[in-house]
Order: C-alpha cells, then structure tokens, then sequence
C-alpha cells in the first residue's frame, strides 16, 4: 500500500522552520523542566528528611528515657512501610516516602530493642508545591514555545516571503520581462548589512541587466544588419532582372530571392524582439482562412475543416504564422502535408521525421536546423513571435504515428444573444 502524500505546504521553508523550532523548543522546555523538577523536589525531600531524622532523634531519646511518645510516634506503629521496618530491624535507620490515612508522609525509623521506633511527619504541603512546580514549568513551557514559534515563523516569513519576490522576478526573466528587477533595498545602500537572500537578489538583478543589454545589442546588431542589406539587396535584384535569360541568371535570381527574404525575417525578427507589434483584431471564419494560406502558398495541402469556428485575432499575422508552418511542414517534412480545424485549434502535420529533439523540448532556435543544413530556423521562430503577438498559443509536438505536428490555438469569438443577456 502506498504511503499517502503530505500536501504541498509541508514542503515549504516556512513550515520546515516552524517544525524545528518547535521541536528545539519542546527539547530545550523538557530538559529545563526535568532539571528544575529533580532539583527542586531532590532539596524538598533532603529537608523533610533531616527534619524527619532530627524528630527520630528527639523520639529515640525520650524512648531511652522511659517517657511517653508524642503522637506521631511509636514503636512498630501501623502503616510503616515494610521496607522501612526491616531496615529498623536490622539496625539502621532510614527515611520513606508512603501514604498514609489517605494523605503522604515523611517516614523515618531506626532500631529500638529488635523492633522499630518511627516518626511520621505531614508531607502534604512539600508534594503539593512540588505539584504547584511542575504545572508552572508545564504552563511556562508552552507559553514559551507558543511565543517563541510565533517570533521565529514571523522572522522566517519575512525571509521566505523575500525569496518568493525573487523566485517570481526569476520567472518574469525568464518569460521575457527583462525590465524586471527585484530591487532590494539592502543591495542598495552598501552601508547596510547584506544577508544571503539580499545577495542572491543582487546577483539577480545584475544577471538581468546584463542579460539585457546583451540581447537588447544583439537586437540592434540583427535590426542595423537587415536594414542595411535592403539597399544593396535592392539593387542587386533591379540588376539581376537586366542580365540575359539562362541557367545563370536564374540562379543568381534565386539567391538574391532567397537572400531578400533572408533579410525580411531578420526584420520582423527585430520587431518582434523589440515588442513594438500592434495588432489589428477582428473577427474572422477560422476555415476560410486557413484555406487562403493554402491556397496561397501553391503547396499541395489538404484542408479538412472538422468544425469551423469564429475568432477574434489578427487575420495578417495568423496567415503568416500558418504560411510558415505549412512552408517548414513542405520543405523539412515529407507528404501527405494535412492542415486540419477543429473548432480554434489549427493543426498543420506532415508524414516525415518529426521535429527534433531540441525544438520540442525548448523550442525553435534561430539559425539551427537539424535537416541537412536547409533553412535558418527563422520560419518557426517567427511563427512563435506573432503567435505571442496575437495572444495564440503554438505547440509543437510527435505525431502519435509519426511526423510532425504543430497546433495553432485562437482565441474563440463568443457572440451573446438577447436571450443570453436577459437571463
């Protein structure tokens, strides 16, 4: 049988931390309450005990002298204990602790003429104060405890609440906030003493402003690059259109081709890097348009529309993420090339070997192909941008019988009627 699972707030620092102080708490608590308790009640019972002996010292003397006992003594008196008797007997004297008549006492008892002389004293007052003690260290102890596991889960909160701060400007970082930052006040002022959590919060805001300003360089580098390969590009392509018709012209017509476009993507690239998009929302039949994209990119695709659906999105950046799935479906895959919708959802499969390793597991990379060396890897990257632009969600997965797939999910358009605005 399996063990059942602890719930998840038992993992946290704040609960580990409460756990230990109190543990350490309820320790320390005991061991200070056992010794005071063996201290306290160890000088309690020597009292009564030499008090107990000094009166059986009293009591001997008169026995010796033939005069009459007092009434809390006697020779083999009832209710001595039986180990104190024989002890007497044989002797010795000694002292015991043992009810009596409902009540304890302090028993003390030596030899007289083979048989035992005992004093018995009250020891009421001494058992009851050592009572009294005991629920004092208990009642001590747990108000100890309870402030003390207060006070150490208020400090340890602070610290964990900080370390939160932290973990989720990590998370924004790494989800493309760049500009967050977690801004401890403690790596600010250098006068000020810096715990661990502060330094970890110091190194991440350094991480991140570095991390910034080298991609924000690599965006302006890609931006500068594009922009000034568009002029001679231009007048590479008026040129080539002037040289004579033949396989050279062709191909040198085909690379300017390909080098312009190149050069495009780069440009929406830097856009994109730069979250300077805007987006021109309307509403749109998901079917229809899915099948301009086809028609469009002059591929041999099949279109199975298995329930159309209305959506609110950007019609011009949906093709162009749909034009780029079924042209990386084409040229890195192998047919059938299927786009298929079903309701939001636009899946675009091929039957070939299936994206690689490293795209599905943190998706398309620019300038990394697995296929032979086809392609920059600007095709899926740009797909995934204006996805984002479009509040879309783009995954790329294996088919279940092999190839690729890759699912296009919009957001749907829900009209109200009067009916559903009456109710």
């Amino acid at each position: 049988m399996r063990a059942p699972r602890l719930p998840a707030w038992t993992a946290t620092l704040t609960w580990k931390a409460a756990v230990f102080i109190a543990v350490m708490c309820c320790a320390l608590a005991a061991l200070l309450g056992v010794l005071v308790h063996v201290s306290v009640t160890g000088q309690t019972v020597s009292d009564s005990r030499d008090k107990a002996l000094t009166r059986l010292n009293e009591v001997s003397g008169l026995y010796e002298a033939g005069e009459p006992l007092p009434r809390f003594a006697g020779v083999d008196p009832p209710g001595l204990p039986a180990s104190l008797r024989a002890l007497a007997v044989r002797g010795e004297s000694g002292t015991v602790v043992a009810e009596y008549e409902g009540r304890p006492r302090m028993w003390a008892a030596g030899p007289a003429d083979g048989r035992a002389l005992a004093v018995r004293l009250d020891y009421t007052q001494s058992a009851e104060t050592i009572d009294a003690l005991d629920r004092s260290i208990l009642g001590s102890s747990v108000l100890a405890i309870g402030a003390t596991l207060l006070v150490g889960v208020f400090a340890v909160t602070r610290v964990t609440r900080r370390l939160h701060l932290t973990a989720q400007v990590a998370r924004r970082i790494s989800a493309g906030d760049l500009d967050a930052r977690v801004d401890d006040p403690r790596t600010k002022d250098p006068s000020r003493p810096q715990d661990e959590v502060a330094t970890v919060s110091g190194a991440l805001d350094t991480m991140a402003s570095s991390l910034q300003r080298k991609l924000q360089t690599e965006q302006r580098f890609t931006a500068d690059v594009a922009h000034e390969l568009r002029t001679p590009l231009t007048g590479l392509s008026a040129a080539a259109e002037l040289l004579p018709e033949g396989r050279p012209s062709e191909l040198v017509r085909d690379r300017v081709r390909a080098m312009r476009g190149l050069t495009e993507d780069l440009l929406e690239i830097s856009r994109l890097d730069a979250r300077t998009e805007t987006v021109d929302l309307a509403v749109h039949e998901l079917g229809p348009l899915a099948e301009r994209v086809v028609r469009a990119s002059g591929t041999d695709t099949e279109v199975r529309i298995v329930r159309d659906a209305t959506v609110e999105t950007d019609r011009r950046r949906v093709e162009r993420v749909l034009g780029n799935l079924v042209a990386n479906a084409h040229k890195h895959g192998a047919p059938p090339v299927v786009v298929t919708v079903d309701g939001p959802v636009v899946s675009v499969r091929d039957h070939g070997p299936g994206y690689p390793a490293y795209l599905l597991e943190s998706g398309p990379q620019r300038f990394r192909t697995e296929s032979g060396g086809k392609g920059h890897g600007l095709g899926l990257t740009i797909a995934v941008g204006q996805a984002e632009v479009i509040g879309a969600e783009l995954v790329f997965a294996a088919a279940p019988d092999g190839g690729a797939e890759a699912r296009l999910r919009l957001p749907e358009y829900v009209r109200f009627t009067a009916s559903d605005t009456e109710g």
